[in-house]
This record gives structure tokens, sequence and C-alpha cells, in this order.
């Protein structure tokens, strides 16, 4: 296919979405570069073996993954012309993305609670790696919460229809990144000690 063919709506399309996937595929090196780190950080004579992730992770998890399909239905409403539902649905993805956001920060105070902070004399370096990972996972998901926000704004002013629905997929595919990225990077945590 040639990418200079087509109308220019077409030819803007295609660039918004390469863009995307050149971001998505950064992220992708960030998040594996970190996770390398832990994996090498793990021969250190003070890495903990033993951790257990907060337990706030997990509901965190099923949030999030809710939030997916959620999402998926908004598009499937709007795909059927369906605006009330496509409403509701975005709205319920937005509240599980920021009931994701406040379980992570319920999982870091089950971790302070443990004695581990972020740095100091109480940090150890597998809790530092595991606030730092969900951290910057968490600041993406802000960026996600801002999109679908967009999305809802738009929405509302008749910006998409059936056939024209590039920034609610933009989004979308972000959204769904972040929620493979966040379930990845759990079992990683889980299962690599």
């Amino acid at each position: 296919m040639d990418l200079t063919q087509g109308t220019f709506e077409e030819k803007n399309s295609r660039a918004k979405k390469m863009m995307l996937w050149f971001g998505i595929v950064s992220l992708i090196m960030s998040f594996a570069g970190w996770t390398s780190a832990f994996v090498v950080s793990s021969s250190r004579e003070d890495w903990l073996s033993d951790f257990q992730l907060p337990n706030a992770f997990i509901v965190s998890t099923v949030l999030v993954l809710l939030s997916s399909v959620t999402f998926i239905l908004a598009k499937k409403a709007l795909e059927k012309n369906n605006r009330q539902l496509t409403t509701i649905w975005l709205f319920a993805t937005l509240g599980l993305g920021i009931g994701f956001i406040a379980n992570q920060f319920l999982g870091f105070q089950e971790i302070i609670d443990l004695g581990y902070n972020f740095t100091g004399p109480t940090s150890n370096v597998t809790m530092s790696y595991i606030y730092l990972i969900a951290m910057v996972h968490i600041a993406h998901v802000i960026v996600g919460l801002v999109c679908i926000l967009v999305v809802i704004y738009n929405h509302f002013k008749q910006k998409y229809t059936a056939d024209q629905m590039l920034g609610l997929e933009l989004a979308a595919t972000f959204w769904h990144f972040i929620d493979i990225l966040w379930v990845y990077l759990f079992l990683f945590l889980y299962f690599v000690r």
C-alpha cells in the first residue's frame, strides 16, 4: 500500500496512528529497560526475594481489565450510533481508570505499612523498583485518563460518528496498551523474584 495515496483525511489518520505506535514502541523499550534492571538487580545481597505484592494491586489489575472491556463497549455502542450508551461506557472507563490509580496508592500504603518507603533509611532496592515501575505506569494512566476526558468532551460535541471516530480509536489503542502493560508488569513483579 502506498502511504502517499488517499484523501487528506486518510493520510492524516495514518500519520496519527503511526505516531501513536512510535510512542507505544518507545514506552515498551523503556519498561523493558526497567524490568531488565529489576532482573539484574535481583542478584544483590540486599534483594528481597520473599516479598508479596499488595492485595490492592490485584484489585487494580481487575479494574484495569474491566476498563478495557468498557472502552470496547463504548466503541461498539458508537458504531451502532447509540450515543447514550457510548456516554455510559466512556464514563465507566473513566471511573475504572480512577479506581485503578486509587488502588495503586492503596498498594503503596500496604508497602509502607510493611516498613518500606521509596527512599531513605527504611527503603529497600526491591521495593524502590516496585514503586518506580508502578509510579511511571500511573503517570501513563493519567495521560490515558486525560485522553478519555478529551474523548468524552468531543463525544458531547458530537465530533464522533460511526464513520468518524479517529480520536476515540487513538485513545482506545493507547488505553488498551497501558492496560496490557500493567498486566505484564503485575505478572512480572508477581513471578520474577
